[in-house]
């Protein structure tokens, strides 16, 4: 007679159902980052002139976690180097992704991935068909690795003939910040003094675009273009085509109706207007030029962009350019009273463009409940409130000053807003509902007019 099986506690059955769902797990993950940043932010060897409290240091750690670059206590002033640190590991390791560098080092001695890391790997990467997990894992961090280190080579030196302080230090903060969008930096104005720079506008836009077009295009062009196994996925290009007509339709609206913009000599208003551009829509957050002195219809753009965002498998936030693209092609093709959607002569799944569709959704709704949230507690502009809420959302960075103005509660909606803005809108509400034992349910049908 075998013996009786113990029955699971509560926690551990707990802890069944949520090993089950990789969102839950995603949702978790980040989180113990959060956790373990917030305390080591906490310590007062990370503190510069004075105590930080708790709920700044819990914001300063959502927002490196998330990448997303919002702060209400200025960087420099209230951290010294190892207080920097601690928010430089946490906005790389938030860029790369939950779990992807213990993935790596599984891999490093091991050479497989367990069903558990695979199913993980497939969430967080957003992986369409045709993708190697293990090699996208391999080539992310080797590609992370190259262009940080190649940030770093280029940034000492311009640093340096700046004449700024400890200049190493400054290129590999600012490096890393760069890459993984997370848009921190060691001076109190972000990058304003270096607006009429060429090379380091140049520099951090190149470390930017490499971390907000996506691990998946950096693995594809490489063995398209190295290996010569096969042409570019149909993701790829689209995330290329989309990204570049953003960024461009951007650049040249900011520099022909910006007045602040206008104001400029040439050379700075042509790098202001591109930074700006690329600053919103890859999500990382510098900024070249005062946000709070654009005009409207800026305002309106910036925003724009940051709600479209960066691309999957990235380091950076918004609905994604690969979603926009698909619910654009579902409208394309309702227009034309078209049954498929097709790009570069391939049809897009149905499946994807209903998760597009739901993304998009689920995205202004969670948007909309933020800003509802914010208005309610903070006396603010409206349009600041809104820019606010879009920038903490998608994991953006750039704000119009009312950051360290925040209430208590204003800045755990902000912190909320950040959290969900790094797992995803949709994605932290399928953690939260998603039902695997779903059963289906027979009810009669019947047609909806739309």
């Amino acid at each position: 007679m075998e013996p009786l099986q113990p029955k699971p506690s509560k926690l551990q059955a707990y802890l069944r159902k949520i090993s089950a769902n990789p969102l839950k797990i995603i949702l978790f993950g980040y989180a113990s980052y959060i956790i373990v940043a917030v305390c080591l932010l906490s310590l007062p060897i990370c503190w510069k002139d004075g105590p930080v409290s708790f709920l700044d240091n819990l914001f300063i750690a959502t927002s490196a976690v998330s990448t997303t670059g919002l702060v209400t206590v200025n960087t420099p002033v209230a951290y010294n180097f190892w207080g920097q640190l601690v928010i430089l590991i946490a906005f790389q390791l938030g860029g790369l992704g939950y779990m992807t560098v213990g993935s790596f080092l599984v891999l490093m001695g091991n050479d497989t991935l367990s069903s558990f890391r695979k199913q993980v790997g497939s969430v967080v990467f957003s992986l369409p068909e045709g993708f190697d997990l293990k090699t996208l894992i391999q080539h992310t961090v080797i590609f992370t690795a190259l262009a940080e280190i190649a940030g770093i080579f280029i940034l000492t030196p311009l640093f340096s003939i700046q004449g700024v302080d400890n200049p190493l230090w400054t290129a590999i903060f600012h490096t890393i910040s760069a890459f993984c969008t997370a848009g921190f930096s060691i001076f109190p104005n972000s990058l304003e003094d270096f607006r009429g720079d060429f090379w380091i506008n140049v520099v951090v836009s190149i470390l930017s675009l490499l971390g907000a077009i996506g691990f998946l295009v950096a693995s594809d062009v490489w063995q398209s273009n190295v290996k010569r196994r096969r042409t570019m996925s149909l993701t790829s290009k689209v995330i290329l085509l989309f990204t570049s007509c953003f960024i461009i339709a951007g650049f040249v609206l900011l520099l022909l109706f910006d007045t602040s913009i206008q104001a400029l000599p040439i050379g700075e208003r042509i790098l202001a207007a591109w930074f700006q551009s690329m600053t919103a829509l890859t999500t990382v957050g510098f900024n070249t030029h005062p946000i709070a002195s654009l005009s409207a219809f800026s305002v309106l753009l910036t925003l724009a962009l940051m709600i479209v965002g960066a691309s999957p498998s990235g380091t950076g936030g918004g609905i994604k350019t690969t979603s926009i693209s698909a619910a654009l092609g579902g409208m394309w093709s309702s227009l034309r009273g078209n049954q498929a959607i097709a790009y570069m002569g391939r049809r897009i799944p149905e499946e994807r463009v209903t998760a597009a569709s739901a993304a998009i959704v689920f995205y202004i709704l969670v948007f909309l409940i933020g800003t509802g949230g914010l208005l309610l507690v903070q006396d603010q502009v409206f349009e600041d409130v809104v820019f606010e809420v879009a920038s903490a959302l998608g994991t953006v960075g750039l704000s119009r000053g009312i950051t360290g103005d925040l209430t208590v509660l204003g800045k755990l909606i902000v912190i909320t807003m950040m959290y969900v803005g790094r797992i995803g809108p949709l994605s932290f509400g399928m953690a939260l509902l998603y039902n695997r034992s779903r059963q289906l349910i027979k009810m009669p049908e019947e047609d909806l007019a739309v």
